[in-house]
């Protein structure tokens, strides 16, 4: 006799009319569209491919358009009753400086900065869908320089070169063109990353040299980023050091929690956050707008050491969850993770000039802020 299948997680969230799915280990390694019929049996494979296509489709927190994308065990995945935001493209990408050895943009958020690397061998025409930072680069570059795009040796896969269309330089949205493949005042090298869900500048080299000098920078803590990030609570200033490991005993990244052995010490890295200015919103503050600046760059630092000092990040979903399961709640009614890069200073890799930028809140964080504290205004009337 045959066992019966489990039947799939599925669930309704606190949002009206969102779908929120577990993926369990029969999922593995299936393609979404195959997982999404599965969890909804009754819709056809057009409909399931108009949600993905029409925006109503997260993984992991984050907006999918690829129909054939991997899933695994543990991911979760949302059907949302309202389609998120467009892709960011690059006409949405503005650059703040350019000479022949780098570049420095002001990068939207929504956007992963560089592709992960189990992604990197994905065929073009799917990496369309989603690009990254760096791949929209050559075409930013192409609109900057006055040079056509796509570049010189673009193909589509019936190796003919394809025809810009409408504009002065083609369609930027056109091709994903791989590095190799672009001349070489196109290409750009990344050096550091920015989370998909935080806004502000990011450098990239545009020769090898400069990135080699960069990520020297880097590692050895020259370039001085600051940010801004709006907190839940009153945030005083001072230095969060502490040592941060990939799984701190519940599954995600942290600082090692009390009578916990780390199975991989040589992976544990030290992380220093400066809290240098915090500003309370209301009385008693409810929030704090914050300036940190990174002395080292881990991933997702800055959203770990606030939380774990009790202050987490407006609107960020992850480390707001405590390691004896509970969670605290976001009353903020932020539009995305409150986190800005806002200030990078560093002196040129290749000439030695010094270099400083200041991007400004953008425009959602900065209508939400506005929000935020008439709220607490009229709270305190």
């Amino acid at each position: 006799m045959t066992a019966p299948t489990p039947s799939p997680r599925r669930s309704s969230s606190g949002d009206s009319g969102t779908q929120v799915l577990h993926l369990e280990r029969d999922h593995h390694d299936k393609a979404l569209s195959t997982v999404l019929k599965g969890f909804f049996p009754e819709a056809s494979w057009g409909e399931v491919k108009r949600w993905i296509a029409r925006r109503l489709i997260q993984v992991n927190g984050n907006l999918c358009l690829d129909p054939g994308r991997r899933m695994r065990a543990g991911d979760v995945v949302k059907r949302l009753a309202q389609p998120l935001p467009k892709p960011v493209d690059a006409d949405d990408i503005r650059v703040v400086h350019i000479d022949p050895h780098l570049i420095i943009v002001e990068k939207p958020a929504g956007i992963t900065s560089v592709r992960h690397v189990a992604e990197k061998e994905l065929p073009p025409r799917r990496k369309q869908l989603q690009p990254t930072l760096d791949e929209l680069l050559p075409q930013v570059l192409a609109r900057e320089l006055h040079l056509p795009w796509p570049a010189a040796g673009a193909h589509n896969r019936g190796g003919r070169k394809r025809p810009g269309k409408g504009g002065r330089h083609g369609n930027h949205k056109q091709e994903i063109v791989s590095r190799k493949r672009l001349p070489p005042a196109l290409r750009v090298y990344p050096v550091h990353r920015l989370d998909r869900d935080t806004s502000g500048l990011m450098v990239f080299a545009r020769t090898s040299p400069s990135q080699q000098r960069l990520m020297a920078m880097f590692r050895r803590h020259a370039v001085r980023r600051e940010y801004l990030a709006v907190c839940h609570g009153c945030v005083e200033p001072q230095t969060i050091d502490t040592t941060l490991v990939r799984d701190r005993g519940d599954g995600l990244r942290g600082t090692l929690l009390p009578g916990m052995v780390d199975p991989r010490p040589d992976l544990a890295q030290r992380a220093i956050t400066h809290v240098i200015a915090a500003e309370p919103i209301g009385s008693p503050p409810a929030f704090s707008l914050i300036r940190c600046q990174l002395e080292t760059g881990r991933t997702h630092q800055i959203r770990i050491h606030l939380a774990e000092i009790g202050h987490p990040i407006c609107g960020e979903p992850l480390y707001r969850r405590l390691p004896d399961g509970t969670t605290i709640a976001d009353t903020s009614g932020a539009p995305r993770q409150a986190l800005h890069a806002h200030r990078m200073a560093l002196h040129h890799p290749m000439t030695g000039e010094r270099l400083e930028f200041h991007m400004p809140m953008p425009r959602d964080l900065a209508a939400w802020m506005l929000r935020l504290r008439r709220q607490e205004e009229q709270g305190e009337s």
